[in-house]
């Protein structure tokens, strides 16, 4: 646990702090991401081969949904924290143990719920149209329905793992809350190959051991509340603050906005892969497969990216309450660093190895499926759509960074010109126009639009970031004046009342 009652986040290296609560938090969110990977490649390998990948790709966009409202009910929340802690300075212990933090908590428990609910309630009655939108066809509509069904169904405990998760982290259990993502990830392994393979279980079997290692993190989680030092939970935490719950939302809803965005993405892609797969020599099916290992893999990545972010956001946070503005550019600057190494990394192995990395998921070599035809366009995917992943990063990190400083303006605005406004229109006119000029090629120029849009989305957001930072110098120059002229008042008032005593005691000496 960190420790409270001191300075520890304003005064322990801002380079120590990154990598104590970046790591265990990269660690939970890859781990995470695996959840569905390990589906993935399980389901590969087995007798539904390329047509299992299309089912769990079909229903991976509600999954995003259902992480969306999870993340802004979590990461708000754990935003909120950070602020309150960096605020309490180095009051006592107990002062800590703030019952509105208390109800922060239980508002976001008890609106995870009701959404979870909510997108259960809309989603069961429109189960088919919706996988069809989404990229399933008639060969693996049965499919995507058995894997939507328990998946979609086991919503409340999804969401609610993940929204606690992020609260654990804020309260200082970052290595427990990596523990609780480790051991329900595990049990997805090790429970996959026993519910696909020996017991023939197929998607559902796949769906099942997913639920059963969300129940076991989830578990952890809730465990870990009733051990908190910021906050204590009871009965009259539950009772609604209304204004408390509109603060956290608040500051979740960029990454809401962040995750939704990835979702239209997704839909978006699928779709007009479908499309524009059908009139190509890859047919519907191996596009709408391929971006769904692609999808995957930049979930993973995109995780790193997060992880990085968000374990910089208490340390971000508390500085910025705590007026320690040096640190608050320090940790920045570490955090971006950081991010340019590993995209840098992570894109030379993309480029150098692709099929190497498409072979991980499964051979694709089911009747009627052109093994070569599918490998060919998994290179063609994973170069090119992912081929400026660093600027992708830096995006990514910029929405999280802004949270933390409560611009939570600035960061939806990155995330929604990026993943909306910049992509939809490219993934729309890239192919349109390419098939105008040679038809058959828009299912792999539509690939263009991933790039594109990464270097749009990373150049708001260093105009932004340069904008943010110039702000927090005249925040910090008032924030001096005002520290001065606290002194200057004290420092008078200490001379008058010196001034008083002396005078009274040249009164008492000449009474006598």
């Amino acid at each position: 646990m960190m420790q409270r009652g001191n300075s520890y986040m304003g005064e322990q290296k801002v380079g120590r702090l990154l990598a104590k609560f970046s790591l265990p938090c990269i660690v939970s969110l890859v781990v995470s991401a695996l959840y569905n990977i390990v589906d993935h490649i399980f389901i590969g390998f087995s007798s539904l081969g390329m047509y299992g990948h299309i089912a769990t790709t079909v229903v991976f966009p509600l999954t995003l949904v259902a992480e969306a409202f999870a993340f802004m009910c979590g990461n708000g929340t754990a935003v909120h924290m950070a602020i309150r802690q960096g605020e309490y300075g180095s009051e006592p212990p107990e002062a800590r143990k703030d019952s509105r933090l208390a109800r922060a908590v239980a508002g976001a428990i008890i609106l995870t719920v009701l959404f979870s609910v909510i997108i259960i309630a809309v989603t069961f009655p429109l189960k088919d149209p919706l996988l069809y939108l989404l990229g399933a066809s008639d060969n693996t509509i049965s499919c995507s329905a058995d894997y939507f069904n328990i998946i979609v169904g086991f919503f409340p405990v999804f969401m609610l793992m993940n929204t606690l998760n992020a609260v654990v982290r804020a309260d200082g259990a970052e290595k427990y809350a990596m523990a609780a993502s480790v051991t329900g990830a595990a049990i997805n392994i090790i429970l996959d190959p026993v519910f696909i393979y020996a017991l023939d279980w197929g998607m559902k079997g796949a769906a099942w051991a997913t639920a059963a290692g969300q129940s076991v993190s989830l578990i952890m989680c809730a465990l870990s509340l009733f051990r908190s030092r910021m906050f204590r939970l009871t009965l009259r935490s539950f009772i609604p603050d209304f204004r408390i719950i509109r603060r956290c939302l608040v500051l979740g809803m960029s990454s809401f906005l962040n995750e939704i965005a990835i979702v239209i993405m997704v839909v978006s892609l699928n779709i007009l892969l479908s499309r524009y797969g059908s009139s190509s020599v890859y047919g519907k099916d191996i596009p709408v497969a391929v971006i769904g290992i692609e999808t995957r893999i930049f979930t993973v990545i995109f995780n790193i990216f997060s992880g990085l972010a968000l374990g910089g956001q208490p340390v971000l946070s508390y500085n910025h309450g705590a007026g320690k503005y040096d640190r608050v550019r320090s940790c920045y600057r570490l955090i971006l660093l950081w991010t340019i190494i590993i995209g840098a990394v992570v894109t030379v192995i993309l480029e150098a190895c692709p099929e190497g990395i498409i072979s991980i998921f499964g051979t694709a070599e089911e009747p009627g499926i052109d093994h070569a035809l599918y490998v060919e366009y998994g290179v063609h995917t994973l170069r090119i759509f992912l081929a400026l992943v660093i600027c992708s990063g830096v995006a990514r990190i910029s929405v999280t960074v802004f949270q933390a400083l409560g611009k939570p303006g600035k960061a939806m605005s990155v995330a929604i010109v990026r993943d909306i406004v910049a992509f939809i229109p490219l993934v729309i006119l890239i192919p349109y126009i390419s098939e105008m000029c040679s038809p058959g090629s828009g299912v792999i120029n539509i690939l263009y639009s991933g790039p594109a849009s990464d270097l749009i989305g990373c150049v708001l957001a260093a105009i932004l970031t340069v904008s943010i930072f110039r702000g927090l110098k005249r925040e910090e120059a008032a924030y001096r004046r005002n520290l001065e002229l606290a002194e200057k008042f004290s420092m008078q008032a200490e001379e008058s009342g010196n001034a008083c005593a002396s005078a009274d005691g040249s009164n008492e000496n000449s009474n006598i």
